[in-house]
């Protein structure tokens, strides 16, 4: 590989990029392993293979054209994972209609929010999952659902709502007169000819929007983000081919459907090659997921890294055998370099890559190989995927640094978002005029085109004018064998400007002090780099994804320690 003199590196490819829409690549896999198995729902207890994936994928297509939906309207999914999530996922592709993917952690304000940005149209939910009742939800949003004929002045574009229940499809209950089933749309279905089916999809285009992404919302309101069938089915297909993924692989998926790294990481790239779909659970349970990996001989497991500690941290982790596994992702969040050791020896996924994206980059930007030393596996994301560029630039001048110099990670390729939906000054805002996506993350790059992750331009800490990058603490103490996850980020301080501080939960059973810690850190880590706040907590504040909410730690450290903003 040749030596970069500046931090700009741009990956070819041998394989060209896919020029297909995603209905068109997919009926070429399933048409070529029809009895392969497709996906296995544990918590439904049901399995599907290609072919039957395809019938039931056509069926609902049908039904939603009888419903009236047309290329271009866009329909919600408000779900857990199961096997319906899935069906629409690719039903909708086969009609171009544009999937609104909902956090099923969302509360009816939030629901509110996602629905008037992206103008939904159409919208399945489940009734109701632990304390969430969807329907209820949906109710004190929309009281006109009582009626039969019912218009929301509320939610002008909103004309269906669907319920299923994913225990049951087919004897699912309308739980008012407004709503609809999801067995009176397969109902309707025999009205719709497969040629009619057909022709629809033969109009589309790679480059038709497919996709509405909400952004994760660590920081303000979430963004809308859309995504076409060349981005998403060419981020899956290329990461899979990184993977060394095949049809003989299984995927153990606990990262939730509606984000990029279950929609397109975990169900789209399975479809692209063939592969199988395991659902372990609705929503992420540590336990069932062991089961899962052990029963259902999966190859790979998806996660982040609070996913991954779970899973390890489990106390019956020692019973299950998870020979099986050989790789997977870790992305998300960055990985401690401990973490990572854990996951290859002790859950035998000696081939498990480091990613690196973001939602509005489709989402995989950059991937570890499983030829990559354990160094560049553990302290760096990677390089870019094929047909991608990637550059480092500075802050201030947006100017492309020197190697090994820190600034902001900027993207530009097929994987672009289209932008965000109704937000042309947002979209404005994050790509540049060159098509340069600016990710407003900081890293640095290496000769060979390895980017290593510093922190979020917003996450950095500035300390008596000493900038100083989480990332490079939260390595350090995760390395203390007590220490089972942490968290740094900066406090206000009246003299420094900020200050380190530090949220450390501990391994079960494990006790320690704040003096130890910080003498611990005094062996590798600058003075002013030594948290000066340092809490041990039982959980941190998270996104459904498992992201790590420092901006929430931040403001409750501030209102217990009582400084001044």
């Amino acid at each position: 590989m040749n030596k970069l003199k500046k931090s700009y590196f741009h990956r070819g490819g041998e394989t060209p990029l896919l020029g297909e829409t995603i209905p068109e690549h997919f009926t070429q896999i399933a048409a070529q392993l029809p009895d392969q198995e497709a996906v296995v729902s544990l918590p439904q207890q049901r399995r599907m293979t290609y072919k039957e994936l395809t019938v039931a994928i056509d069926e609902l297509a049908r039904g939603l054209i009888a419903c009236g939906f047309n290329s271009g309207d866009r329909i919600g999914i408000w779900s857990t994972n199961n096997i319906e999530w899935l069906l629409l996922q690719m039903a909708t592709a086969r009609l171009g209609v544009i999937l609104v993917n909902i956090n099923p952690a969302y509360r009816s304000q939030e629901l509110a929010y996602a629905l008037k940005r992206s103008e939904v149209q159409g919208l399945f939910l489940i009734p109701a999952f632990r304390t969430s009742n969807y329907v209820d939800m949906l109710l004190e949003l929309i009281p006109e659902l009582k009626d039969e004929e019912w218009h929301s002045n509320e939610f002008p574009q909103l004309r269906r709502v669907f319920v299923y229940d994913p225990a049951d499809t087919l004897n699912t209950t309308r739980p008012q007169p407004g709503f609809s089933t999801w067995q009176e749309v397969i109902k309707i279905a025999d009205g719709i000819t497969t040629e009619q089916l057909d022709t629809i999809t033969a109009s589309l285009d790679q480059d038709d929007a497919i996709n509405i992404q909400y952004t994760s919302g660590t920081t303000g309101f979430p963004k809308a983000v859309v995504l076409s069938h060349h981005n998403i089915l060419n981020n899956a297909f290329f990461t899979a081919q990184a993977m060394h993924f095949s049809k003989q692989d299984r995927l153990c998926v606990p990262v939730p459907f509606y984000h990029c790294f279950g929609m397109v990481l975990a169900n789209l790239l399975c479809l692209s090659v063939g592969a199988c779909i395991v659902i372990p659970s609705e929503y992420f349970d540590d336990l069932q997921v062991l089961r899962a990996i052990e029963s259902e001989r999966c190859t790979a497991i998806h996660g982040v890294p609070t996913m991954f500690i779970a899973e390890l941290e489990d106390p019956k982790f020692n019973e299950f055998d998870l020979s099986s596994l050989r790789t997977g992702i870790m992305a998300g969040a960055l990985c401690p370099p401990e973490l990572m050791k854990r996951v290859m020896e002790q859950m035998h996924c000696s081939e498990i890559l480091i990613g690196y994206g973001e939602t509005e980059a489709s989402p995989i930007t950059h991937l570890t190989t499983r030829d990559d030393s354990i160094e560049r596996r553990t302290d760096t994301v990677g390089t870019n995927l094929p047909h991608q560029e990637v550059k480092i630039v500075d802050v201030e001048t947006g100017k492309t640094v020197a190697i090994g110099e820190t600034g902001e990670i900027c993207f530009r390729g097929y994987h672009i978002m289209q932008g965000y939906y109704g937000d042309a000054e947002a979209t404005t805002k994050a790509i540049d005029q060159k098509g340069w996506l600016h990710s407003g993350d900081l890293g640095s790059m290496d000769a060979a085109g390895y980017v290593r992750i510093t922190g979020r331009i917003k996450e950095m800490i500035i300390r008596g004018g000493e900038n100083i990058y989480p990332r490079e603490i939260e390595d350090y103490i995760f390395t203390h064998p007590k220490v089972a996850q942490v968290a740094v980020f900066g406090v206000p301080d009246e003299y420094y400007g900020e200050q380190v501080m530090a949220w450390i939960q501990l391994h079960a059973g494990e006790h320690t002090s704040e003096d130890e810690i910080r003498s611990y850190c005094k062996e590798k880590i600058a003075h002013y780099k030594i948290p000066k706040y340092i809490c041990f907590v039982d959980e941190f504040p998270m996104t459904v994804t498992g992201k790590l909410q420092k901006f929430r730690m931040r403001e409750i450290a501030i209102e217990k320690l009582n400084l001044q903003t």
